[in-house]
């Protein structure tokens, strides 16, 4: 009778043990995981449930590849997924091979990350302009506020509207506000 105690002590001691340690990893990959995406912050989420946010959008379609590649190499990743409402108007791939030679491999550089941001959030603004509102916009003459602390002026011309300048060619909803897709670069000005 003693051996059998001892021996269901025993298996009892291996199994607790065996059961404390899959607990403690499950917790540690769940505790990696958060932290992953703390220190990469919300656009590492991979969410495949939800309506596509803005960068999601971005990342699903070829013409904005040199797009994605500078939001990352500015890192302002995570300011196109959050909450929002926000409004993105979405240079395509020519609009940067419009801009002189050289410009867009000397801003992808490390040295010019605060500079490609700059450029980058003067493409966003802090809130919520669908077509109908950036129309309201022109007719009350009201510039938008952007991202980069700047303002840029919308206009109409016959049925197409304009930002700092440049044709607005397509709109689409994300889940956090507009993406307004354009064909040039919205170059900050010291106005």
């Amino acid at each position: 009778m003693r051996k059998l105690s001892l021996l269901l002590f025993f298996v009892s001691a291996v199994f607790l043990t065996s059961c404390n340690t899959e607990a403690k990893k499950d917790a540690t990959t769940e505790n990696e995981t958060k932290t992953e995406v703390n220190q990469k912050g919300q656009s590492a989420v991979d969410d495949k449930v939800s309506d596509p946010n803005a960068l999601q959008v971005a990342k699903s379609l070829d013409d904005f590849k040199t797009l994605v590649v500078a939001i990352k190499a500015a890192g302002v990743e995570d300011a196109l997924v959050n909450a929002g409402p926000l409004t993105v108007f979405a240079p395509v791939n020519s609009a940067f091979d419009k801009l002189p030679k050289g410009t867009v491999e000397d801003l992808l550089k490390p040295e010019s990350k605060s500079k490609l941001a700059f450029i980058l959030k003067n493409h966003v603004a802090p809130a919520n302009f669908p077509i109908k509102t950036l129309e309201k916009n022109v007719r009350k003459n009201r510039k938008l506020f952007m991202a980069s602390g700047k303002y840029l002026e919308v206009t109409k011309k016959g049925e197409d509207l304009y930002v700092g300048g440049t044709k607005i060619l397509k709109t689409v909803k994300v889940s956090n506000g507009w993406v307004h897709v354009i064909g040039d670069i919205l170059v900050p000005s010291d106005k």
